[in-house]
């Protein structure tokens, strides 16, 4: 009786560890099952058509414009942080909301040889650099035309008091 006892355990042991091992194919149709999916996934994205948002153009609030040769011109009240003061139009090449860095380009301006100057607009809370300034429009559009190679968001700023 002993005899067919062991045995019976024996095989209870045996069928328990051969019940639990994984088979490898198991995971290879999970795997299989998942790449299907991340393909189809990827084909459907492909044929979607994508959504286009139309554009819907709103006038601007503060830009007006002259008669002069239709630039725009935006009107800011700014207070000179740096420089000899601003006259009707200025040319600004920079804002910046951080004090310094508009004070680094306000000298790589100066030292190529413009009269360089340092605006701060509290409204937005951001430093205008201020490349050049005119009393007269004509001259600050073709200032700005000349800056616009280096300074490609190169805009006109009235400070008219």
């Amino acid at each position: 009786m002993k005899k067919y006892l062991v045995i019976c355990a024996g095989l209870c042991v045996a069928l328990a560890f051969t019940s639990c091992k994984s088979s490898e194919s198991a995971y290879k149709k999970a795997y299989e099952k998942a790449k299907a999916q991340e393909a189809s996934r990827d084909n459907t994205s492909e044929e979607e058509t994508p959504v286009v948002t139309p554009l819907v153009e709103t006038p601007a609030t503060n830009v007006t414009t002259d008669n002069y040769d239709n630039t725009p011109v935006r009107r800011e009240d700014v207070t000179v942080v740096n420089g000899a003061g601003l006259k009707d139009y200025s040319v600004v090449v920079g804002s910046f909301s951080v004090k310094s860095n508009a004070e680094g380009l306000v000298e790589r301006l100066r030292s190529q040889g413009y009269d360089a100057q340092l605006a701060y607009n509290s409204a937005r809370d951001m430093y205008r650099v201020v490349a050049t300034t005119y009393a007269d429009k004509s001259s600050a559009v073709q200032s700005r035309n000349r800056l616009r190679s280096n300074y490609p968001d190169a805009w006109l700023l009235y400070y008219g008091r």
